[in-house]
């Protein structure tokens, strides 16, 4: 279950179905992304081959990452069955 966002763009498309925050481009696969991490009870229901799931490293290494598209992920802590500061980011 999603519990918290750092990205407002984010917050607004899963509260509000507001997609005025997020890339045009990017706003379907998105939902689809959020719907997803909103119903895993685990990190491994999120590993499908479209969302190319990994854990960072380093500094950021209790952060994983969904690829949306290019270099734009979104990016979460994921504890106890639960997801956490979900942000939209291009961090490459």
């Amino acid at each position: 279950m999603i519990k918290s966002f750092k990205h407002k763009g984010l917050e607004r498309m899963f509260l509000e179905d507001d997609s005025s925050g997020i890339n045009p481009e990017h706003s379907e696969k998105v939902q689809n992304i959020l719907l997803t991490i909103d119903s895993a009870v685990n990190i491994q229901d999120l590993n499908l081959p479209s969302f190319k799931l990994h854990q960072l490293k380093g500094s950021r290494k209790d952060i994983w990452s969904i690829t949306v598209r290019s270099n734009w992920r979104i990016t979460f802590r994921f504890e106890n069955e639960n997801a956490y500061i979900l942000d939209y980011e291009d961090y490459h």
